[in-house]
This record gives structure tokens, C-alpha cells and sequence, in this order.
């Protein structure tokens, strides 16, 4: 079986490979075929996308047409809403091994709440970065300095606003 993050890596090679078509149509030129684009590609392009290719193969046919179903949706999003997204990927990327862990843990956790739920949470969260856009900014700032905090600083930050809490 496959791991999310090849699959997230498969879902982005398929997509790159086909940004120039999305553009060419764009511009209303005639869009090139597939095998047009593949062979404008430079060698290690063409072997990383075929190396995607035969795991895709190897799959199962329910899990291919998973990745199927996501790279329709991925089609259909409007480009911010892409470009947002690609953008979270290069952050998750730049992330440590025990961060992206964390940070799958955290969405399993809401995975888990009921869709009420994390629909409250959303909601909430919208709401209260529009009514304080200052905020906005403080928490990638916060952000930005827990990342280049070494594993001990994390800690001694997490007991400070536990005690924080508790008072």
C-alpha cells in the first residue's frame, strides 16, 4: 500500500505534468497532447513520472480510483484555492519528521470529531481571525518562532500555557 505522502507526490507530479496544458488553453492555443508534453520533458523528468506511473499500476484498483477521484477535485479547484494549497504542502515539507507526525496525529484527532464539529471549529476560527485580522499575523509569527524552537524550548513553552490554563 501506498503512503499519503507518495500519493500526495504522485497527485503533484500528474498535476505539473499538466500545467502546461492548463495554460496553453488559457491562452487558447491548441492544447498539446499528453505524449506532446511528455516528450518536451528532460530525461530525469520523464523516469520520475513513469517511476510514478508504475506504482500507480501497482495499486490496487480501489486505491487508483482514489487517487482518481482526487485528482478530479484537484482540477476543479479554483487556482488560489491550488496555489493554497500548495503552498501548505511546502510548509508541511519543511516541517521535522516528529512535526509532520504531530501534525497528521492533530487531523486524525478531527478526522475523529463529527463533521458538526469540526464545521463549529472552522466556522469559529473564520470568525474570529475576521473580526481580529491582527491576529492573523501574530499567529504566523508565533508560528514561524515555534518552528525554530529546539525540541526542549517546545516543552518548557507547552508547561507555561498549561500553567497558564490553570490559574
Amino acid at each position: 500500500m501506498m503512503g499519503r505522502t507518495t500519493l500526495a507526490a504522485l497527485a503533484v507530479a500528474v498535476t505539473l505534468a499538466l500545467l502546461p496544458a492548463t495554460a496553453a488553453r488559457a491562452a487558447n492555443a491548441p492544447t498539446p497532447t499528453a505524449a506532446e508534453r511528455f516528450e518536451q520533458f528532460p530525461p530525469e523528468q520523464k523516469e520520475a513520472l513513469r517511476a510514478k506511473l508504475r506504482e500507480f499500476k501497482a495499486m490496487p484498483p480501489r486505491e487508483q480510483a482514489r487517487v482518481r477521484e482526487n485528482l478530479r477535485r484537484w482540477r476543479q479547484l479554483p487556482p488560489e484555492e491550488r496555489e493554497r494549497l500548495r503552498t501548505n504542502l511546502r510548509e508541511f515539507r519543511r516541517l521535522s519528521p516528529k512535526e509532520r507526525q504531530a501534525v497528521r496525529e492533530h487531523v486524525r484527532d478531527l478526522r475523529g470529531q463529527s463533521a458538526e464539529r469540526r464545521a463549529e471549529l472552522r466556522q469559529r476560527m473564520r470568525a474570529y481571525l475576521k473580526e481580529h485580522p491582527e491576529r492573523r499575523e501574530q499567529i504566523m509569527e508565533n508560528l514561524r518562532r515555534w518552528r525554530q524552537m529546539s525540541a526542549e524550548e517546545r516543552q518548557e513553552a507547552r508547561e507555561r500555557l498549561r500553567e497558564r490554563r490553570r490559574k
